[in-house]
């Protein structure tokens, strides 16, 4: 009787473990829904993992197109500031330009006028007093455009504005001195017109 027993219990021995009832295991030996269940699992860690890969790598590529963009807008930032500066000299340029050509237009105009002046001086040294309203309305008009008289003596003689046509033997310390206009002279938005005859000292 005890052979058969020990028979048993060593043919019992000889039977399959008993499967694990551990619902956690991945034993493939176990429970199939358990087996599943693993490898869902798996599945979503796996996933997961390239999801959060995949979200830094896109945050990179974010950050260098967004650096990328912010380059490109100082770099056309800079050239539109550029474009208005050069836009803006040369406004002003051709302002300048204009304003010049308009100077220049009423300076020939105004050399033709100064032979006028000339008579006009020359009537009232003697003695036509009736030209001085014409004279001094003509010079007025002329001024406000621009034109001023050199006519004034006892000053030092600058070669810009002055022509000396006679000089006269006398002390001058600081240099010729104009004695008199013998000729006014007359500026052009302070440029030389034409230059003063005058007689100097010195």
């Amino acid at each position: 009787m005890n052979d058969a027993l020990q028979g048993e219990e060593g043919a019992g021995s000889d039977q399959d473990p008993v499967p694990s009832t551990d619902p956690f295991s991945t034993s493939t030996t176990g429970d199939p829904a358990d087996a599943a269940a693993a490898q869902v699992l798996d599945d979503l860690s796996a996933l997961e993992a390239e999801f959060d890969q995949t979200t830094e790598d896109a945050v990179a590529e974010a950050v260098v197109l967004a650096q990328k963009f912010e380059a490109e807008r100082d770099e056309y930032r800079e050239l539109v500031q550029r474009l208005q500066a050069d836009f803006e000299n040369y406004k002003r340029r051709v302002a300048s330009q204009q304003t010049e050509q308009r100077e220049r237009a009423a300076e020939d105009l105004v050399k033709e006028l100064l032979p006028v002046l000339d008579t006009c001086d020359a009537a009232v040294g003697q003695g036509h007093e009736q030209v001085v309203p014409v004279r001094d309305q003509l010079l007025t008009s002329l001024t406000k455009l621009g034109l001023a008289e050199v006519a004034q003596a006892e000053v030092p003689f600058d070669p810009n504005v002055h022509e000396a046509v006679m000089h006269d033997e006398g002390e001058a310390p600081d240099g010729p001195v104009v004695v008199e206009v013998l000729r006014t002279g007359y500026l052009w938005h302070q440029r030389t017109l034409r230059a003063a005859m005058v007689r100097v000292r010195g």
